[in-house]
């Protein structure tokens, strides 16, 4: 292309004004082709080459950075496909102007699933631009830049479809080795979990070398997604992938925290090891492990899958953790029987459906909530569900006339008309405390979901 150009040059001579021009706008055209291309070589070479280094993705964001504004103008950053930023470069205040703009969540999730691709017309958002990453037929996520100081062209297009490519090499790269680590992880961690890991001192040891640090005070969190898998429409790949995506989002929201965490994502389940205070007071392993949910959880967007998780109790040696682990997936389970999909549940929080969750047989459990509470037991009228509440705090109170008129803001009077109302339909439960701990189990029982 340069050599047309200086082609160009020698018949300059020989033309009108006219013409002249004409040319000299063909030949500023061809130069300022010959300059994007030389950018987009340069780029390339930059670019491959931290990759071949061993470097980062946002070692590959700085150089990104660089080629769009030497001044220090511009932010580039890489996300996965569900818009959660893995890799950021810019100065600061450049990078809290782009994450402020309307394409950010609250949680700082990019809104891959709102935001176009490619090239954009001018005025129309147009100083931002996004490109996915994609090798063969995966999608790795995105590479978006912002510019504050000028619209972004088609040209910086291109420089980030050259750096997508990059960084699905590097990607790849990084999922292949972690691949193979997370299968040495992985399986240390089921042996620790089923009480296979050998002594404490050698569990240590063994978790020491994979990176991770169990010598300490803990808890084992497991995260499990709500939709049942066995049931769904989706491809067993596109399940595959998602758990995989889950996982990922859990071992970087923990790897921030503290890289010694041990985080495995297994087939149905992400376990983790989250250390706590020697106290190990429950509210405050909450406040932690609530803290990661809600990086992980992000607002639900870019395709996540709703889970729910459970918490163990505290424990202080790696011989606990068939134990904690029990318990973990007892809260999760049973968590999400009290609370729905997207519960948090710890161990100690579950009373009595601990036990009850212990009953396979969901039809037995349904069989004796009908036969304990009859009619009480369906939603046939509009005044059951009241009926239910009334019944339910009468016995947390322990048939407290006085205190359940007060919480329920009925009358006295009202409240005795109820209670010889469910007395009639249920027995008589106010003197009779064997039938209130059967109608206390028939309520619990009612609360729990998906039996």
């Amino acid at each position: 292309m340069v050599n047309v150009a200086n082609d160009l040059v020698l018949i300059e001579g020989d033309l009108t004004a006219e013409s002249a021009s004409e040319l000299a706008s063909v030949k500023a055209q061809l130069e300022r082709q010959t300059l994007a291309l030389r950018r987009l070589e340069d780029a390339d070479r930059a670019l491959v080459q931290i990759v071949l280094a061993g470097g980062t993705l946002d070692e590959l964001c700085e150089r990104v950075v660089s080629f769009l504004d030497a001044t220090g103008g511009a932010v580039a950053m890489v996300t996965t496909t569900d818009g959660r930023v893995i890799a950021r470069a810019g100065a600061a205040d450049e990078l809290a102007r782009a994450v402020a703009l309307p394409c950010f969540d609250r949680s700082g999730r990019f809104l891959v699933e709102s935001e176009s691709m490619g090239a954009r017309d001018a005025g129309t958002d147009s100083d931002r631009a996004a490109v996915r990453i994609i090798a063969g037929q995966l999608d790795h996520g995105v590479i978006v830049a912002f510019s504050s100081r000028r619209t972004l062209t088609e040209d910086d297009v291109r420089l980030l479809e050259r750096a997508a490519t990059v960084a699905a090499l590097a990607i790849t790269k990084d999922q292949a080795v972690a691949a193979v680590e997370s299968k040495y992880r992985a399986e240390f961690l089921r042996d620790a979990l089923s009480g296979r890991a050998g002594t404490p001192i050698d569990a240590i040891a063994h978790a020491s070398s994979l990176g991770w640090d169990i010598d300490r005070p803990m808890v084992v969190v497991v995260a499990e997604t709500d939709e049942d898998d066995d049931q769904t429409e989706r491809e067993r790949d596109e399940i595959r992938f998602l758990q995989q995506r889950f996982a990922r989002a859990w071992t970087h929201a923990v790897g921030v925290r503290d890289p010694s965490t041990p985080v495995v994502g297994f087939s149905r389940e992400v376990v983790v090891l989250v250390a706590v205070g020697e106290s190990g007071d429950t509210e405050r392993v909450m406040r932690v492990v609530g803290e990661l949910v809600r990086i992980v959880r992000g607002d639900g967007g870019g395709g996540r899958r709703s889970f729910s998780t459970g918490v163990s109790r505290t424990i202080t040696s790696p011989a606990q953790l068939p134990q904690a682990y029990d318990e973990a997936l007892s809260a999760v389970t049973v968590g999400r029987q009290m609370q729905g999909d997207g519960a948090l549940a710890h161990v100690d929080g579950l009373g009595i459906y601990r036990l009850l969750a212990l009953i396979p047989d969901g039809a037995a459990l349904r069989r004796f909530v009908r036969e304990t509470l009859r009619e009480l037991a369906t939603d046939d009228q509009p005044e059951y569900a009241d009926l239910r509440q009334t019944l339910s705090i009468l016995i947390d109170t322990n048939m407290n006339v006085a205190e359940t008129a007060r919480l329920l803001f009925f009358h006295y009077n009202t409240l005795r008309y109820r209670i010889g109302k469910l007395e009639k339909m249920l027995g008589p439960f106010t003197s009779d405390p064997e039938l209130r701990l059967t109608l206390a189990l028939a309520l619990k029982v009612h609360q729990m979901r998906g039996l």
